[in-house]
């Protein structure tokens, strides 16, 4: 069973999919919407995102499903080990699947990220340090690790 659903953030609309018990994309919104068929899961993923944005959460337990490539699968599970208030680089990435040489790869794999905000996709920066390619846009990412502290941090650090 697939689901649809949509929920507005501070940075714009997102929409949500879902097949049987898992979030399967979340994206921002680009073309108009569909109608809407929420299922559980959709439910649950719009009440962890609202908390994530108006009421501090900082790790989200709703069940998510990928469909990639065995490399994409692999870099996305190391986005997901990223945590809340902080950011790894594209290099940082590629060390951490044993593969130096593999930068370039992360990059796209991590454009290509179905998921947005739970796997944290905004939080890879570049190496050094300037805030680099986001789906949603450079204007969201900046929110995004804003919100969670990490531009407030590394401002203090200067």
């Amino acid at each position: 069973m697939e689901g649809l659903g949509y929920y507005q953030s501070p940075i714009g609309e997102l929409e949500i999919k879902s097949r049987n018990e898992h979030i399967t994309s979340i994206l921002f919104l680009k073309d108009t919407r569909k109608e809407e068929s929420i299922a559980p899961v959709i439910e649950h993923c719009i009440q962890e995102l609202d908390e994530y944005f108006y009421k501090g959460r900082k790790f989200f337990s709703v069940p998510i499903s990928t469909d990639g490539s065995a490399f994409q699968q692999k870099v996305w599970n190391e986005l997901a080990q990223i945590p809340y208030g902080s950011t790894a680089s594209y290099t940082d990435i590629s060390l951490r699947i044993g593969d130096l040489n593999s930068i370039r790869a992360v990059g796209l794999a991590n454009g290509q990220n179905p998921i947005s905000i739970i796997v944290p996709c905004h939080r890879v920066i570049g190496k050094n340090g300037d805030l680099v390619g986001y789906a949603g846009g450079l204007d969201k990412k900046e929110w995004l690790l804003e919100h969670e502290g990490v531009l407030t941090r590394q401002l203090k650090m200067f």
